[in-house]
């Protein structure tokens, strides 16, 4: 079955009480026996509910796993990863990434001794300069946030499995429209399904797809026992919005060009950070383990001013200010007093998140009307 496809039809079939074509919503959290022990496959809905399983194979089927969870947030998933530790293990991430992760990872796991290595990662073969007898785990974002650095998935698996060591990477900004992280050696595929899997800017929710059963056991167990699941309502609406991600995808994608290439050429505008341009410095990797180059890009502006790079997000009529990306709607955020605050500023300044960087998720409205609202933003 080709992704299109899957997108529709992957994992799902007619719900088995009346035929229902999509899966209903099963709002219940608790399901009647006819003696202990004796259900239909559901007992809690914490634990399992119809509704979120048929999400969760959707899930399963557009990444190439095996299995799939869905979470009450990509921050719940990536907790669970963690939580696949113990005290004394330490994790290799890369420094480029959202700061959400590197807040669960220094403010709350830190705490339990858990010890957390931030390295570049455009050259992959460096990573294994930083591994010892304690690594369990590598942490990758490709493309990163907001930086849009590319990261080689299969160079990074070598590196991993030769040592023996978990692969986990955070496909939201790509999604398995662009790439499928598991088919070039990752062992755990991660979203924020809030971003482009739901797509429509109204839910929460965060997922994870692996191929191995011993290790979806373990992640099962603690979706369970932590108990950070989503609900049946989220979940339809989420398999909904994976019915239509393909083609909306593909009008990311043409958006994305067409906004990067007229940043580009703008005079006020200093760097472009998108894969697609031939200019971007890991653009080789992205042509061979992308099937495009998405809508999220970033861009600073000439002086690296603070102030200007405000009021430039201030006066966009059509991109919204907002948190978040993914959705129909194109949004615009300055990740230094936004998304990346909770990293200190020398961190942040590092990995290129200046003082005038804006990020884009530029969605599917007319591409002239984005391109225009930019022009009377920057003049």
């Amino acid at each position: 079955m080709k992704f299109n496809t899957k997108t529709i039809h992957g994992g799902q079939s007619p719900d088995k009480a009346y035929g229902s074509v999509m899966p209903p919503i099963y709002q219940t959290s608790t399901y009647a026996q006819t003696t202990p022990g004796g259900h239909k496959g559901y007992e809690y809905s914490r634990t399992h509910n119809p509704t979120r399983h048929a999400l969760e194979q959707s899930f399963a089927s557009i990444e190439n796993g095996n299995f799939g969870l869905a979470f009450g947030s990509g921050l719940a998933a990536i907790d669970a990863i963690i939580k696949l530790l113990q005290p004394g293990d330490e994790v290799i991430s890369t420094n480029d990434l959202y700061g959400g992760t590197y807040r669960l990872f220094t403010k709350v796991f830190e705490k339990f001794q858990i010890k957390f290595h931030f390295v570049g990662m455009e050259n992959a073969e460096q990573i294994k300069h930083h591994i010892n007898a304690k690594t369990k785990l590598i942490w990758v974002e490709t493309p990163t946030n907001p930086i849009l650095n590319i990261i080689d998935i299969k160079t990074v698996a070598n590196v991993a499995q030769q040592h023996k060591i978990l692969l986990a990477v955070d496909n939201t900004f790509a999604t398995p429209y662009l790439q499928q992280p598991l088919d070039l050696g990752a062992d755990i595929v991660m979203h924020s399904a809030t971003k482009y899997l739901g797509g429509h800017s109204d839910v929460v929710m965060g997922a994870l797809v692996v191929k191995d059963k011993a290790l979806a056991e373990q992640l099962y167990f603690i979706q369970n026992a932590s108990g950070a699941v989503c609900g049946p309502q989220d979940s339809f609406l989420v398999l909904r919005g994976i019915k239509t991600l393909h083609i909306r995808m593909q009008r990311h994608c043409e958006n994305g060009k067409a906004v990067a290439e007229f940043l580009a050429n703008h005079p006020k505008v200093e760097t472009v950070y998108w894969p697609g341009l031939e200019s971007h410095p890991n653009h080789d990797i992205a042509v061979e383990q992308m099937n495009d180059f998405g809508g999220m890009l970033s861009f600073t502006t000439k002086g690296n001013n603070y102030d200007e790079a405000i009021k430039v997000v201030e006066r966009l009529k059509i991109f919204t200010l907002a948190e978040s990306l993914g959705g129909v709607e194109s949004l615009a955020g300055h990740p230094a007093s936004m998304t990346h605050a909770s990293i200190p500023k020398e961190e942040r300044e590092k990995t290129g998140v200046v003082d005038s960087l804006i990020r884009l998720s530029v969605g599917i409205e007319d591409q002239h009307d984005l391109v225009e609202d930019l022009k009377q933003a920057l003049n």
